[in-house]
């Protein structure tokens, strides 16, 4: 029996999977576990966004594999991880419907004003109300999306259904794969020019760090619309409540903040700007890193880390392995 640990919620039936491989002790709720007290026993870690850093990994040196609950690894040093022949894999697919649709959960919220105009008639506004709420319609406009892997292709099929031409641009998807889903391929330039709304699907690189910056808003159309469920650091926040004070972008809305790096729990203590810009303005909505919290994502990637675990644990090749680990007993089946 494998003694597991659970950073952060996950489905109960992914905790269910996990009880019949050992002890699952949870780092979260009443009776929640700090990883420091059991680090030097745990054989398999369920992370979702607490970091997983080398201190951690030097300090466990029974583990054998750290189970990504979702598809970035930037919370994961992979290097140290690789080096202390620890897999780490992601779940990829899992929650791609459900980061698609909070995409549009976003963008229509925006569009129809709906946070203002639920919370006004909550306080008892109507009639006083309602000439201030005017939006507008998403068929006919133009969606750019920068990034074409599993989230993005589900957000192109949901836009395509409300009429929207796509635009897109991802240097390492084929024109024609992106032409076969109804979409227009792009240069990344054309991208911000032309689109009227932009939704970001890159990962957070050296080189995608504060791609929208200053500069870059500069060159959006004017009344642009801006939705990242990706990675809060793709996004200079400073820039981007300038542009939406200035009256350049229309609007945006984030489920991912750049604080989350530092501190997943506040990460508007990173920007306190943001959080004052949040509660005086309606053209900028915040989630708090949901896009992909549906029932069914939470057990889908839930049910995927177990498998990887138990694979891990049992000597073999686990699925969706970010990186490679060499060892003498190890299967290549599955």
């Amino acid at each position: 029996m494998y003694t597991l640990y659970v950073t952060e919620p996950i489905h109960p039936d992914a905790v269910t999977a996990l009880a019949t491989l050992g002890t699952v002790h949870l780092g979260y709720g009443d009776n929640a576990v700090p990883y420091s007290d059991i680090q030097d026993q745990v054989e398999g870690v369920v992370l979702r966004a607490d970091t997983f850093d080398a201190d951690k990994i030097a300090a466990s040196p029974n583990l054998k594999i750290i189970a990504r609950h979702g598809v970035g690894t930037d919370n994961v040093d992979i290097p140290a991880a690789t080096a202390a022949s620890v897999w780490v894999t992601t779940t990829p697919g899992s929650n791609s419907r459900a980061v698609a649709e909070h995409v549009f959960t976003l963008l229509l919220a925006l569009a129809r004003k709906t946070p203002t105009a639920a919370n006004g008639t909550t306080a008892g506004g109507w009639g006083d109300l309602k000439p201030t709420l005017t939006g507008f319609e998403l068929g006919g406009r133009t969606l750019g999306m920068l990034g074409f892997g599993n989230i993005a292709t589900n957000v192109a099929d949901i836009a395509r259904g409300f009429g929207m031409q796509v635009l897109v641009s991802d240097p390492f998807v084929a024109d024609s794969d992106i032409e076969q889903r109804g979409c227009v391929p792009v240069t990344a330039e054309q991208l911000i020019t032309d689109a009227d709304i932009i939704s970001l699907h890159l990962p957070l690189t050296g080189e995608t760090r504060h791609l929208f910056d200053a500069d870059t808003f500069a060159r959006m159309r004017p009344g642009a619309v801006l939705i990242n469920t990706a990675r809060g650091g793709l996004i200079d926040e400073n820039a981007l409540l300038d542009a939406l004070a200035q009256g350049h972008l229309a609007a945006a809305g984030l489920d991912v903040l750049e604080g989350e790096a530092a501190d997943p729990k506040n990460p508007f203590a990173h920007s306190p700007r943001l959080a004052k810009y949040l509660a005086s303005h309606d053209n900028l909505i915040v989630t708090p890193h949901i896009a992909g919290q549906t029932d069914e994502s939470l057990r889908n990637a839930g049910l995927a880390v177990a498998r990887s675990i138990l694979q891990a644990l049992t000597g073999r090749v686990p699925d969706h392995a970010v990186n490679a680990i060499t060892a003498p007993d190890l299967q290549i089946l599955r």
